[in-house]
């Protein structure tokens, strides 16, 4: 076992981490660096951030994995800065320079009038070099291979951009938008409406839901955490990702029913698609879902009631 793990077992530990990722690591990586540190066996992470990005990478551990969907629906707040004048491959800093525009003039009010284009409900094509998938292989790894792929666009929403500074050549930007909207097509698509090109500088995300970047712990804070024998208090618990559901407080005999993947009868019927459902030792049991049978609920995820520890959650502080 990890000796950085300060004597907890590789099966103890379930919750989720709000990291402040680096720059120059994919999310990937940083998922290997906490696996080392903490010496946990499951770890994984919901909402991925390119290498060059910054900000909010939520980082699950144990069961907490098994909630990553629903740590992604939340709206994303992004700190973004593009470039105009240098168009890439990537459409952003990492890239191939494909196209330089020397000298050019475009005014604040210029770049306002072209960014109310990409507010509210727009189609949006993704960058050529992006993870999605295109019968059944990435669309990077296509475009490595130089071979040409037409994306349809794809619906994305975005609810706000704020223009925070213009200074020539590049404009700082803070995006309010859906899950799945790029940015880095956003800084591609307002450089080619200006007609000057444009990508990405560098991106950092403020906040993923509720999860904000204020509250985010760095892996300098994990090591040094894991150095003082306590790092466990970084944690929240599993069901911080599950608030949007209604709570239901369960008998222990439904409680022990549902756990053994049984439909249940509830109180009231909860005013939310799925719940979120509690023992009466206030652990997590289940997330329900209607049954096929009128005024029955299912579980659709079962938990494993956890070992008694000491492990206290950076929620009950």
């Amino acid at each position: 076992m990890n000796s950085r793990s300060s004597g907890t077992s590789r099966s103890d530990v379930s919750g989720i981490l709000n990291m402040n990722k680096p720059a120059g690591m994919t999310s990937h990586d940083v998922v290997v660096r906490v696996r080392r540190l903490t010496g946990q066996r499951k770890v994984g992470h919901s909402g991925t951030l390119d290498p060059m990005a910054t900000g909010v990478l939520l980082i699950c551990l144990g069961q907490a994995t098994r909630v990553t969907e629903y740590l992604m629906v939340g709206r994303k707040q992004y700190r973004a800065v593009v470039r105009f004048g240098v168009s890439t491959d990537t459409y952003d800093a990492e890239g191939t320079v494909i196209q330089t525009v020397e000298s050019f003039q475009v005014s604040e009010a210029q770049i306002a009038d072209e960014l109310a284009a990409f507010q509210g409900v727009i189609q949006q094509v993704p960058p050529p070099y992006s993870a999605i998938r295109h019968k059944g292989q990435r669309m990077y790894e296509l475009a490595r291979r130089g071979v040409p792929v037409q994306v349809p666009p794809r619906t994305v929403e975005i609810d706000s951009i704020d223009l925070v500074a213009w200074e020539a050549p590049c404009l700082t930007l803070d995006v309010t938008c859906s899950p799945g909207t790029y940015i880095r097509s956003l800084a591609h698509d307002l450089g080619q409406r200006l007609a000057v090109g444009g990508h990405l500088e560098s991106l950092e995300r403020l906040a993923s839901g509720s999860w904000r970047l204020l509250d985010a712990c760095t892996l300098d804070d994990l090591r040094e955490a894991i150095d003082e024998g306590d790092w466990t208090h970084l944690l929240h618990p599993i069901d911080a990702a599950l608030q949007d559901f209604e709570r239901v407080d369960l008998s222990l005999d439904l409680a022990r029913r549902v756990s053994q993947g049984q439909a249940v009868p509830l109180g009231h019927a909860p005013k939310t698609p799925l719940a979120r459902a509690y023992a009466p030792d206030n652990s997590l049991v289940a997330i329900l879902q209607p049954s096929c049978e009128p005024e029955l609920w299912q579980p659709r995820k079962v938990f494993t009631k956890p070992q008694p520890s000491e492990i206290s959650y950076a929620g009950d502080r």
